[in-house]
């Protein structure tokens, strides 16, 4: 069997599994934030944060629950690592250095998961499990309950309450993740993941000495660190680490969790609003565009030219032999299309053209399907983009779920889609005017570049890969990425819960002969081209120096 038919046999047994799971999943997250009951662990967590489950909050309220959450959860995990010398567990490792930690608190609070540090050389067992695999799953919770929030924005009339931030985080965590997490490290130990707490060990006599390596509980975090589209990884090498990711079949068994929840949660939205047509057709946008950027790059991977292209079968530099070309390209396009981050492969070392698709995914705004959460509310915000674009194509007052987009509605959605992209191009324009921060880089010329954009465009975006080639590990670097993580996290969750309580304040609008219809094919081309121009064009000059001057010159 050629390679080329195995990734598209490995393929089509993903969408299988996905569309398996599809149903009962969307359904069940649509009944877990319907429900008006609270378990009694449920019960439990809510007396000791002195909270009220069943008070309903407005977009201000429930913005300050989540920004408070997410504060806390800052100080928390920079207070951690500092003190990391003194806690039982560091396996022998130091205090992490302050601006360090400040970038790592940033970015596991924010769903980034951006690393620049040797996990199994810096962490010890307590940052690990404590700190880094708690945010793994609050974060994607924070993430779930800001889309359901807008969900209700579209869904109620007349009242400006959202439900409580504090109920949707519990419940997300305690009834979706925490359940599918615990049956997907099993699958992981029985793949051959480690779970144990064992110190540093020696594993076997090289040349000139001896090799050491830590254990520690892998197949809980890499499995929530996939579910909740997160991205960091136990070990340096991430998810191209035997430790993390023994073979094929767990490598595909990862690749669904990534996906899972951001395309079951289109269902969960058809359902809350009550036409599961709706649902279908932002799943099938998502879907178009996934499979799209999957097989393109998977083509571009395959054929490239070249006599170590020939005699490898494809561009195989920088990917493991056990995943092959057709396993490292979908997982890396299942991780730049969501907000994961985790790699099998080194990005830096895919051709000019692959490292492209690898941006651009990430520039859509990770939206096909994107991070749980963060996704849909990401796809709904350009949906009322291209109602707002073919209203005025029409000349009719556009309108979304019986929704009227206004003035006040477009103006949210505008910001929206603005904040990243000011955050990416300004930052990446910073660093290579100053003289220091080009040091880091290890190639010159357009990769360079590359390395630098990625950088910022993995950070502002929540993605939280990398450009291997570029040294991070600086003040600088530290300071601005950790900025533009917060950021790109928190400032578009303003206007989408602001969005939110505008929309559940009207008065729903009744369908007409002139209406657009948003849950036919046609919408769905409208949306498609919509997210591919106006955020893709956004990024192209930046682009054009980068990946695709690289791409064209080999």
């Amino acid at each position: 069997m050629s390679p080329q038919i195995a990734g598209v046999l490995q393929l089509l047994a993903l969408i299988a599994a996905l569309a398996l799971a599809y149903r009962p999943l969307g359904d069940h997250m649509a009944r877990v934030y319907s429900s008006e009951k609270h378990y009694r662990p449920e019960k439990w967590i809510y007396k000791a944060i002195g909270a009220n489950p069943s008070a309903e909050m407005r977009w201000p309220a429930y913005l300050r629950g989540v920004l408070a959450f997410s504060a806390v959860s800052v100080l928390f995990l920079y207070a951690l690592q500092r003190a990391q010398g003194v806690l039982p567990g560091s396996l022998g490792f130091q205090a992490i250095d302050p601006d360090q930690a400040f970038n790592t608190a940033a970015s596991f609070v924010a769903n980034t998961n951006w690393q620049s540090y040797y996990g199994e050389q810096a962490m010890g067992h307590v940052v690990q499990t404590g700190g880094l695999a708690v945010q793994n799953f609050v974060s994607a919770a924070v993430g779930m309950a800001v889309a359901v929030a807008l969900v209700r924005g579209f869904a109620r009339s007349r009242t400006g309450e959202l439900g409580n931030f504090w109920a949707d985080l519990v419940r997300g965590t305690v009834r979706i993740l925490l359940p599918i997490a615990v049956i997907g490290a099993l699958v992981l130990v029985a793949c051959g993941a480690i779970q144990n707490f064992a110190g540093i060990h020696e594993v076997g006599q090289f040349t000139g000495g001896t090799q050491q390596w830590n254990g520690g509980a892998v197949a809980s975090q890499e499995v929530i660190k996939e579910l909740g589209t997160n991205g960091g990884g136990y070990f340096n090498a991430n998810s191209a680490h035997p430790f993390e990711n023994p073979g094929p079949l767990s490598n595909l068994f990862e690749i669904f969790l990534i996906l899972v929840i951001p395309f079951a949660m289109t269902r969960t939205f058809g359902r809350m609003v009550g036409s599961l047509r709706q649902g279908y057709a932002i799943l099938a946008t998502m879907a178009t565009i996934w499979i799209g950027f999957t097989a393109l790059m998977m083509w571009t991977e395959f054929s490239h030219h070249g006599p170590a292209f020939d005699v490898a079968g494809g561009a195989m530099e920088g990917k493991e032999t056990r995943f092959g070309i057709a396993g490292s390209a979908i997982f890396s396009v299942a991780t730049t299309l969501t907000s994961t981050g985790a790699v099998n492969s080194f990005h830096s070392s895919y051709t000019g053209l692959g490292g492209g698709i690898q941006l651009l995914g990430m520039q859509l705004g990770e939206i096909a399907p994107g991070g749980v959460g963060s996704g849909l509310y990401g796809m709904l915000i350009m949906a009322i983009i291209a109602v707002f674009i073919a209203g005025l194509m029409v000349g009719r007052t556009p309108e979304y779920l019986g929704k009227k987009i206004g003035t006040r509605e477009i103006k949210l959605a505008a910001c929206y889609i603005l904040i990243t992209p000011a955050l990416v191009l300004g930052f990446t324009a910073a660093a290579m005017a100053l003289p220091t921060p080009p040091n880091s880089m290890l190639n010159s010329g357009a990769h360079g570049f590359s390395e630098v954009l990625y950088a910022y465009t993995s950070g502002a975006n929540n993605n939280g890969s990398a450009f291997a080639g570029l040294n991070a590990d600086t003040q600088w670097f530290n300071s601005t990425i950790g900025i533009a993580m917060l950021l790109g996290r928190f400032l578009p969750m303003v206007f989408v819960l602001a969005l939110a309580g505008s929309l559940a304040e009207q008065k729903p609008v009744p369908e007409t002969a002139g209406t657009l219809r948003t849950d036919k094919p046609l919408y769905t081309g409208l949306l498609v081209g919509t997210i591919l121009i106006v955020t893709g064009l956004t990024y192209f000059p930046a682009l054009a120096l980068g990946p695709l001057a690289e791409g064209l010159a080999s």
